[in-house]
């Protein structure tokens, strides 16, 4: 039933399209690309349901105060301590390695502005908990979300930065200036 709403709203009401050709598969990391408003988690957890799969993202810990907190557990967020002390991509590896089932959603852009100078965090993350990354597309232009090529990080971050960069040059941004490969 939960589905069914989700598929509704995603093609019929807000008319969009999806080509997915990756598997679903158990665990993964989801680079989401190009970020350019904060209409993206909308659209992308609306779309992610509307699939039948369920995604988390991380959110800062002083997000989860009452009653925020509730809600960014409900919709997939996984509250995390930036402190210098403790490494994000530690943390990450070892919920991936806790959990039976877990897909993990981040904007490698790390802001709505144009920024080329991709962080490469959910590259790490995936590379420690040993998980393929799913290169995921929010295409304003066609009103599609793509996911058509998925990555095994070699350790190269380089080589493989490149590679995943190249894959997102075609999509387009709600704001496209504010997005830069």
């Amino acid at each position: 039933m939960k589905q069914a709403f989700y598929r509704f709203l995603y093609y019929k009401v807000l008319g969009w399209k999806t080509d997915v050709t990756l598997p679903n598969i158990p665990k993964c990391v989801i680079c989401v690309a190009p970020h350019t408003s904060n209409w993206d988690l909308f659209y992308g957890k609306v779309f992610y349901n509307a699939i039948g799969r369920r995604t988390c993202f991380m959110i800062k810990k002083e997000w989860f105060f009452f009653p925020m907190g509730y809600l960014f557990r409900a919709i997939g967020g996984i509250p995390v301590n930036r402190d210098r002390k403790t490494s994000m991509v530690e943390q990450m590896a070892t919920i991936f390695g806790q959990r039976r089932q877990f897909h993990l959603a981040i904007t490698p852009e790390a802001t709505r502005k144009a920024n080329s100078d991709w962080k490469k965090g959910f590259y790490y993350i995936a590379l420690q908990a040993q998980v393929p990354i799913y290169l995921y597309a929010i295409d304003y232009a066609t009103k599609t979300i793509t996911a058509t090529r998925s990555i095994w990080p070699t350790g190269n971050a380089e080589q493989d930065m490149a590679q995943i960069k190249q894959y997102y040059q075609k999509f387009h941004g709600k704001y496209p200036d504010n997005f830069a490969v």
